[in-house]
């Protein structure tokens, strides 16, 4: 039984459809007391005396078996790893993820796991500093600004930006180029006087404003964008300038740590790590120090910037593993060489997927101007849903997920973020083209 049950672990840790199939093999023999591995001689006989088993686990079977099969699971790669084009929480360095593992039940001989350890013992603080120390390395952040671990993902900083920046009475620009950040300005409303200077939304959110089409408010507290739309894959690639005391405030949620950024041009800095950084559970805020401290008088505690660079982003228990794990990717982002090396990989690898759309002679479509497509985030169409959801279908089963556009804009869309290889790219690439020679 114990030779069987082994072989069959490699497939459950691959397939959960098959954890009850092995349960039931587990419960078979277990009521079996006199059975004799040599009373079943073959399969057929096995077969017999476990019908039900053997038909769940032949439906199954594993990686090894499915190769060259025409099977949902047999084009994913031996370590049974998928190609995640998931927009976040998304795909991250499997370096990282199986270095996270190894860790995981004894970090570095503690005698316990991060998810245990107190975030005020000696092992996590190291962590905690570490992962501060190595995110102002990659993004060359000046010593005049501080780097805050928040909870509550990029939209709870929709409220805390007006709350910290701004007076009921103040005005704050907000430049709105798609939906988050049409979030960022309805939300802004409930704190300061929130002005939309320019919306695409009219162009469903497909290009983005030159100088020449917005008016900024002379004396306004902020300038608000978003780096990077993920649902509709518009990007800057410079960023409007302010003048006077105004400062700059960029969401950049979508692409944190995927090129360098002069961090000096803006005010405030933050974003979600669940895209590009680590698991969904903290966003980071990169914020000027001169600007904490300023907060209205309704901020609630845990909204108030300064509450966290005061406790060095532990006034209450963070989420600690999560920011162990970005600790790792930092290490690994540096490793590669750092943010020019990083954004060289992902240019290369999102004209890979442009070009394929490109000469498609319309057959897939990209409906962002090209001078502000996202590196990020691609999204595309095709002539009907049904072919779309037949695209979808087929890389599935070649093992390339979470392609699905945004349900507020349906198609099909590719995260294709830092971790995201260019041999996932490559082989989307030869998917659409040869989906496109079957439907053409």
């Amino acid at each position: 039984m114990e030779a069987v049950m082994a072989g069959q672990q490699g497939m459950v840790a691959r397939n959960p459809s098959v954890v009850r199939a092995v349960g039931d093999l587990s419960s078979s023999f277990k009521g079996a007391a006199s059975f004799n591995a040599k009373a079943f001689p073959s399969g057929v006989k096995v077969a017999q005396a476990f019908p039900r088993l053997v038909t769940k686990c032949t439906a199954a079977p594993s990686i090894a078996e499915q190769k060259g099969a025409d099977s949902s699971l047999a084009n994913i790669e031996a370590d049974g790893r998928v190609f995640n084009f998931a927009a976040g929480p998304a795909t991250l360095p499997a370096k990282v993820v199986k270095q996270a593992q190894d860790e995981l039940f004894n970090w570095r001989g503690s005698g316990m796991s991060v998810m245990e350890m107190s975030h005020r013992g000696k092992e996590f603080t190291a962590i905690i500093q570490k992962a501060e120390k190595d995110f102002r390395e990659l993004l060359k952040v000046p010593d005049n600004y501080a780097v805050l671990f928040l909870q509550g993902g990029a939209s709870t900083q929709f409220s805390a930006i007006p709350l910290n920046l701004c007076g009921p009475d103040d005005v704050a620009d907000y430049i709105v180029t798609g939906s988050w950040s049409d979030k960022a300005y309805k939300e802004a409303k409930k704190y300061c006087k929130s002005n939309l200077v320019w919306s695409g939304k009219s162009e469903k959110y497909t290009r983005l404003p030159s100088a020449s089409e917005y008016k900024l408010t002379p004396g306004a507290k902020y300038v608000h964008i978003c780096a990077n739309e993920t649902i509709q894959g518009v990007e800057f690639k410079d960023y409007p300038k302010v003048d006077g005391d105004t400062v700059l405030v960029a969401d950049v949620s979508s692409n944190f740590c995927s090129k360098p950024i002069d961090v000096s041009k803006f005010g405030v800095i933050y974003g979600g790590v669940q895209k590009n950084i680590g698991p969904a559970g903290v966003a980071i805020a990169i914020v000027r120090k001169d600007l904490l401290g300023k907060a209205q008088a309704q901020t609630p505690v845990m909204l108030d910037f300064k509450t966290h660079a005061d406790n060095d982003s532990l006034y209450n228990t963070p989420p600690c593993f999560t920011i162990y794990v970005c600790g790792l990717v930092f290490e690994d982002l540096l490793a590669q060489g750092g943010l020019e090396a990083v954004e060289k990989s992902n240019i290369e690898k999102a004209q890979i997927l442009y070009d394929a759309i490109d000469s498609s002679n319309g057959f897939y479509k990209c409906p962002v101007e090209k001078s502000v497509r996202s590196c990020m985030n691609v999204p595309f169409t095709m002539g009907t849903p049904e072919l779309e959801a037949a695209f979808l279908k087929e890389a599935a089963a070649q093992g390339m997920v979470q392609l699905k556009g945004h349900r507020s804009v349906g198609g099909v869309r590719a995260s294709i973020y830092n971790a995201m290889p260019r041999a996932g790219v490559e082989k989307l690439v030869a998917l659409m083209k040869s989906f496109q020679e079957m439907n053409s």
